[in-house]
Parts: structure tokens; C-alpha cells; sequence
């Protein structure tokens, strides 16, 4: 069939920004249908109204929202063995099922064997989708999973609504096979919100799920 005008136009029209060419994938830009809809339904539904509430917002859009989740590795034994870092960035890329950046060292330390430009550990940033896709993970698996676990602490706020948290062992991500395991380690994971101070923090978080032990008022 003999092409028209406007099939030719559209042909040699350049694809704009994000849109998909035919068999093949745009990059990677999360939107914000793509977020799990239970949670981000939650969000909208409950936690809003409830920090409208608590804190006297006038407009939705004073309350505050997650804005992305920091994950950060120390492998200080790789100073003796590299290979850790490897199985370090396989590990959070699977837990996160994104690849993290590795971590150099700034400076020699020689009581440390570090040389400066050596891979001491793994970071990444989460946002948007896989944000909200680890955090649902993490509130109702891992957490669970969690030996002799009583609650997180309140204490963990910076002053600046943000909120940290150590984890002791990968293990409790059900993405980590504990068989393929040889080493047991942690991380640092870091809750960057919107919120102007640590109680609207504590109030976002806690709507969302994240199970702290009971806050004592302050007298």
C-alpha cells in the first residue's frame, strides 16, 4: 500500500524525548503510574490527610513526601580482598535491582592498608518507583525478617526530617541467597524526605508503615 503524505511526515519526524521506537524500550524513566499503587493509594488516601491533620497544612501540597532513599556499604575487608566489592555490588543490585556506584578511598591510611583510589565500598540512590518498590519490600518482608527485632528507633532524625537506619545483615532481603552467602554484612540506609522537621518525618515514615517503637512524649 502506497504510503500517504502524512506517514512520510511522521517517518522522518524525530521521536520526542521518552517515546518508544517500534521493538525497542525508552530509558529508564519512572513515572508516576509505574509506582505501586497500594502504597502511593495510601499515601494519598491516609498519610496525607492524617499529617494535614496533625500538622495544621492548609494545602496537600505542604505535606511532606519521600524524595529518595540512600543505601550505603562499608567493605573495610576489602583493603585485603577486592573481590568483596564485586560481591557487594551484586548483592545491592539485586536487593534494589539497581547497580551501585563504588566508593574509593580519598586518602592512604597505612596503619589501614588503604592507598588512596582503592574500592572501600558500594552507594546508590533510590528514587521514584524502585524507591517506593524497596520501601514496600522493606517495611512488609525484610523487616520481618529481622532477628530479635523490637522496633526502630526514634532517635535516628538529623534534625532535617531525615531518618537512618543500620542494617546488620543482608540476609533479611529475600533476594540474597543464604546458601551462595560467605560473608555476613550491612548497611546504611538513609530516609530523605521533604519535611521541615523531624516530627513530620516521624509522622510521613510512620504512615507508610515503618514499625518504630513507641515515641514517649516530651514534657
Amino acid at each position: 500500500m502506497a504510503k500517504t503524505k502524512s506517514d512520510r511526515k511522521k517517518e522522518t519526524e524525530p521521536k520526542k524525548k521518552g517515546e518508544d521506537t517500534a521493538g525497542e524500550k525508552s530509558g529508564e524513566v519512572f513515572k508516576e503510574e509505574k509506582v505501586p499503587v497500594n502504597l502511593l493509594k495510601h499515601y494519598r488516601e491516609k498519610v496525607v490527610p492524617e499529617l494535614m491533620k496533625k500538622f495544621n497544612f492548609k494545602n496537600v501540597m505542604e505535606a511532606p513526601r519521600l524524595e529518595k532513599i540512600n543505601i550505603n556499604v562499608g567493605v573495610g575487608a576489602a583493603t585485603a580482598d577486592q573481590k568483596l566489592i564485586e560481591t557487594t555490588v551484586k548483592e545491592i543490585e539485586a536487593i534494589t535491582g539497581q547497580k551501585p556506584a563504588v566508593v574509593k578511598a580519598k586518602k592512604s591510611v597505612s596503619n589501614f592498608k588503604l592507598r588512596e583510589g582503592m574500592n572501600i565500598g558500594v552507594k546508590l540512590t533510590l528514587r521514584n518507583a524502585r524507591m517506593y518498590e524497596f520501601l514496600e519490600r522493606f517495611i512488609n518482608i525484610s523487616i520481618p525478617r529481622i532477628r530479635d527485632f523490637r522496633g526502630l528507633s526514634d532517635k535516628s532524625f538529623d534534625g532535617r526530617g531525615n531518618y537512618s537506619i543500620g542494617i546488620k545483615e543482608q540476609i533479611i532481603f529475600p533476594e540474597i541467597n543464604v546458601d551462595n552467602v560467605n560473608r555476613i554484612s550491612g548497611m546504611d540506609l538513609t530516609f530523605v524526605t521533604t519535611a521541615k522537621t523531624d516530627e513530620e518525618s516521624f509522622g510521613l515514615l510512620k504512615g507508610f508503615g515503618l514499625p518504630f517503637i513507641t515515641r514517649q512524649s516530651k514534657n
